[in-house]
């Protein structure tokens, strides 16, 4: 290899150990010298993509311009298991949402923090519109990027991903799909990406699907199916997801795709039985491992939970959650010895203050649990002291308080039987609203 050259090479070896922004420095330089070098232009680009790349495959939030802007027109009452907006009560036989903690949108909460809530939701509009996507992957790299290789296709990924030019990438797309004649599925994914950023759902479906008829790819499926999901057509979704896999055979990325959905639509049992086969064909895959370990945990089946979170502890998984999982479970599985010990740990490992918020208010379940409920109070307060908005700390405080009789106001019992009945609709099965109504019936008689 000749003298100028090892520049480039070493260039290389920086990109190749993910050392991506010597990488791109050592490529300027290498520009300055000669400023028309093709290979320096593509790996600097590559460098550059790299550094702010978030795998589009992911399913992501819909942020408040997607919410503000949306213009897809979608039955305003669909029928139950058919929408995700609104997922209905458990069904299949799972835990009840009343023992299950959800998000502000009635989803129960997985047992897996996945790249696309990794990113915050943007707070306004303008934030929305303007700030890129930065998050990095946790998937591997996909089949695409062995299409590096070429100037233009390294180009499109560093205006895409990197500048958030998401208008000139559709145009160099289009121009280069054209070049090809339209024949070149690759180009005709990366419109639909386009499409699909700008919010054109129906022309990114065109565009996938022509994409898959040309070349049957796992991604492309992947794309067409996070489509289905933002116009809100979870069955549409699996149905793909199913007809991939009877040409993909045992693919593990559909198979996760089938359970998340189901997830999401609260259908908590088929769910697990899709992780389930996750696992058989990939018996070291977490998001799976630990949705099946927080589902056995909901359902009332802390030790079998255990052994779940245990696997994930032997693979080398090592963050707060974990410990914070294992010491409930540990807990609930009557394992005292193990209980604070985990806590412990979790509190060592936590990161900022939502995390260690998060310990101490499940050491003060723990401390009701053996009965301290002094101890229980104070972990309360220290919940509330790293974060003030943690609308669950304020509640359970409020019973402690009701059980010492420091009540402040007594007899609002009508505005009580309306908020029972409203708790009543939202979940029949749950007994101890039943226990109030009742009680709120028998003193409305006696008044």
């Amino acid at each position: 290899m000749g003298l100028e050259t090892e520049p480039l090479f070493q260039a290389w070896s920086y990109f190749r150990r993910r050392k991506f922004r010597q990488c791109s420095e050592l490529c300027s330089q290498l520009l300055e010298g000669a400023p028309g070098e093709q290979a320096a232009w593509s790996l600097k680009t590559r460098a550059l993509t790299e550094m702010v790349y978030v795998d589009e495959i992911e399913m992501d939030q819909e942020g408040i311009a997607e919410m503000m802007l949306d213009e897809n027109a979608i039955a305003q009452v669909a029928r139950p298991g058919t929408s995700l907006k609104l997922p209905g009560t458990s069904q299949g036989g799972g835990p009840s949402p009343a023992v299950r903690p959800v998000t502000q949108s009635g989803r129960p909460i997985s047992g897996f923090v996945r790249p696309s809530t990794q990113s915050g939701r943007p707070s306004t509009m303008e934030q929305a519109i303007k700030t890129p996507r930065t998050a990095l992957t946790a998937r591997p790299v996909s089949s695409a990027s062995g299409r590096y290789v070429r100037l233009g296709t390294a180009l499109f990924e560093y205006i895409f991903h990197h500048e958030n030019d998401v208008k000139n990438a559709l145009d160099l797309a289009a121009l280069a799909t054209e070049h090809a004649q339209f024949k070149d599925w690759w180009w005709k994914v990366q419109i639909g990406k386009c499409f699909y950023r700008l919010g054109l759902y129906r022309e990114a479906e065109k565009q996938f699907r022509s994409a898959l008829k040309q070349q049957d790819m796992v991604d492309t499926i992947l794309y067409l199916a996070k489509v289905y999901l933002r116009l809100d057509q979870p069955v549409t979704a699996v149905n793909l997801f199913k007809q991939g896999l009877e040409r993909f055979s045992g693919e593990v990325t559909l198979i996760c795709g089938i359970a998340r959905i189901y997830e999401e639509m609260n259908d908590i049992s088929s769910a697990a039985e899709y992780y389930k086969e996750v696992l058989k064909q990939d018996n070291t895959h977490v998001e799976a491992i630990a949705c099946i370990g927080s589902n056995r945990f909901y359902s009332d089946q802390p030790e079998i939970a255990l052994r779940f979170y245990r696997r994930l502890l032997q693979m080398g998984v090592y963050n707060y959650q974990l410990f914070n999982n294992l010491g409930l479970c540990c807990f609930y599985a009557q394992q005292y010895d193990m209980t604070l010990t985990s806590f412990e740990r979790a509190l060592f490992l936590a990161e900022n203050e939502e995390e260690t918020a998060d310990v101490w208010y499940n050491l003060g379940h723990v401390a009701v649990g053996i009965g301290d409920l002094n101890l229980a109070y104070q972990c309360f307060k220290l919940t509330l002291i790293n974060n003030n908005d943690y609308a669950e700390a304020y509640n359970n405080l409020a019973v402690l308080e009701m059980q010492k009789g420091h009540i402040e106001q007594i007899g609002d019992f009508q505005r009580s039987y309306m908020a029972a009945q409203k708790s009543e609709e939202a979940f029949p099965g749950h007994v101890d609203t039943q226990q109030l109504i009742k009680q709120l019936k028998e003193r409305f008689a006696m008044l």
